[in-house]
């Protein structure tokens, strides 16, 4: 039997919500990829090309640490793997994250957040941070709101 892992990162509380949903959903468990130093509300401040947040998007080799790690990672065989869209591809966290863990052999199915971004480049940009033979499934964006129901017909379509 497949073991499921929803691996989420979320500053506001919309992907966190999603991922619970969909945790519940699929019977899967539950981690919180959260950053070593937490955001605060200056950091997220996208207008501000000296937030915290612009000056690691600008830069594709910044990986900011997490706080933690999934001690039994070699027992799930997909990750759902969730976060907001910045800057029109997933936080450098997220790279954090892929490279923390060997995920060969193993699917990986992003979802995401946002105002209404896009994937972009995300996955050729995340895959860069794998091996070669990891799958990789675009997912879908979601709103906050995503209930469990519509998460399970998702899961189950793919």
């Amino acid at each position: 039997m497949s073991k499921k892992l929803v691996a989420y990162f979320s500053c506001t509380g919309a992907t966190r919500s999603v991922a619970e949903n969909l945790a519940e959903a699929i019977d899967g468990d539950l981690y919180e990829i959260s950053p070593l130093k937490p955001y605060t509300s200056d950091d997220l401040n996208w207008r501000n090309k000296n937030s915290r947040t612009s000056l690691e998007m600008n830069h594709n080799d910044e990986r900011p640490e997490i706080n933690g790690k999934v001690s039994n990672m070699e027992e799930y065989d997909t990750v759902f793997l969730g976060f907001p869209i910045w800057w029109y591809t997933a936080p450098r966290i997220i790279n954090t994250f892929l490279e923390s863990y060997d995920f060969s052999g193993k699917t990986i199915v992003v979802f995401y957040t946002s105002g209404g971004s896009g994937l972009g480049n995300t996955i050729s940009d995340l895959k860069q941070s794998c091996s070669n033979n990891v799958n990789f499934i675009e997912g879908k964006r979601f709103g906050r709101n995503a209930s469990v129901e519509e998460l399970k017909l998702w899961a189950n379509s793919l």
